[in-house]
């Protein structure tokens, strides 16, 4: 199957019709019914920015099953906590923020491991140009005796 190589290049290393969590796939009547609302509710969760389904060339709203477990989470937070609309909003962009930033740090964690292993690698590459035939420094320990030096009397004297 030589033709698929190219299409899974083409799509970020997985198939052209490989279904994700992120997939849109469920129109708003079945994502009412499997989240538990009424479609009312959702069309104004869209409105609120609450859950942003992604839209079809007919601006039809498709929402994935991430999409559908966030509908379950506001319904939760709304119902059984009692957080209004604005409070769920909140909470949900602070996740968002949250979920941004640590996978930021995981690249600087990523980023650092790299620079520590290219330091250690240099730090070996100088360590091999030294110069072998260099007599090693030792610390010279000072004594309280005297030596008296007297230089050598030239033969014309």
């Amino acid at each position: 199957m030589p033709g698929r190589g190219g299409n899974s290049q083409r799509f970020g290393g997985r198939q052209p019709y490989e279904l994700t969590d992120d997939s849109p796939v469920y129109v708003i009547s079945v994502a009412a019914q499997l989240s538990g609302l009424h479609p009312q509710t959702l069309r104004q969760y869209d409105r609120l920015g609450l859950v942003s389904p992604d839209r079809t060339a007919g601006r039809g709203r498709r929402y994935s099953a991430r999409d559908i477990e966030l509908l379950r989470q506001v319904q939760q937070l709304s119902q059984d906590e009692g957080i209004n609309l604005a409070g769920i909003k909140r909470i949900i962009e602070l996740e968002n923020q949250v979920t941004a930033l640590q996978s930021r740090v995981a690249e600087l964690q990523q980023a650092v491991e790299g620079a520590a292993v290219a330091m250690r690698q240099r730090e070996q590459q100088v360590h091999a140009s030294y110069r072998r035939d260099l007599v090693p420094y030792s610390e010279v320990h000072q004594s309280s005796a005297l030596v008296v030096w007297r230089p050598k009397r030239s033969r014309r004297d």
